[in-house]
């Protein structure tokens, strides 16, 4: 596996504004950050290899914990206890982040598999965007950014937001 070094790594960042009971990036105002290629493999790879190399490389970097590998949970979530590192191990898909009704949320294709990581001593929740959980959103103004970039280390996108 190879990373992409700094200097040519391409980022877009998105602030998604609330929809309906989905707070997104509107209480924080930290954009979802997309690395794109961050890492490359050799196409000799099999799919598992890659999810552990990059098991691997976060582990060392020492920000995130890996904690799964799925494709993309279908039914649209947030946390409110933690920020999420998504990972792409193998395959593609077109994600669409910010409300389930959105007809275009989500294309995958076969054998998409992706590594989700959490921030160290961070535990995930999981919030749908239903009522009673106001509480919980309100909590997401709390929840501490990245003090280095969760890929990168001591420099790179997450700490440039």
């Amino acid at each position: 596996m190879n990373l992409t070094p700094l200097s040519s790594l391409r980022v877009s960042k998105h602030q998604i504004p609330a929809h309906h009971r989905i707070p997104n990036t509107s209480i924080q105002h930290r954009p979802l950050l997309h690395y794109h290629a961050a890492f490359s493999f050799p196409a000799a790879l099999e799919t598992t290899n890659n999810a552990t190399e990059i098991e691997a490389h976060l582990a060392a970097v020492g920000v995130v914990e890996p904690q799964w590998r799925y494709t993309m949970y279908r039914t649209t979530h947030f946390h409110s206890t933690t920020h999420e590192l998504l990972c792409i191990a193998h395959g593609g898909a077109r994600l669409c982040f910010g409300g389930e009704d959105n007809p275009g949320r989500e294309e995958g294709d076969e054998g998409f598999e992706m590594v989700g990581s959490y921030p160290k001593g961070c535990s995930w929740d999981m919030c749908y965007g239903k009522e009673g959980e106001e509480a919980k959103v309100e909590g997401i103004q709390r929840l501490a950014w990245f003090e280095k970039d969760p890929v990168y280390g001591a420099q790179g996108p997450a700490l440039d937001v």
